[in-house]
């Protein structure tokens, strides 16, 4: 999602979900090797699979790792909608 226009912490968010704690765990430690060895950015993790939401700092690129309750519960779609979807996958 862009969200360049309207957020002035970064430009670009990546929303997906994981559907088990194990899940989360290996998209987010895949995520920051990846990053850094495919692209050179150095990624900053919060957060634990057990909270159902995990969130990775690339600088222009945040991405947010939810358990499917949690993704819908907050609605980051709906949140940032002025943001323009780049990528919608099911």
């Amino acid at each position: 999602m862009d969200v360049h226009e309207i957020a002035s912490f970064t430009d670009y968010f990546i929303i997906c979900s994981g559907t088990s704690d194990r899940m989360l765990e290996s998209l987010f430690d895949t995520v920051l090797e990846t990053s850094k060895k495919k692209f050179d950015l150095i990624g900053k993790g919060e957060g634990l699979p057990s909270t159902g939401w995990m969130v990775i700092d690339l600088g222009d690129i945040v991405v947010h790792l939810l358990s499917p309750d949690q993704r819908s519960y907050y609605r980051l779609e709906q949140l940032w909608e002025r943001g323009k979807v780049l990528l919608r996958l099911k």
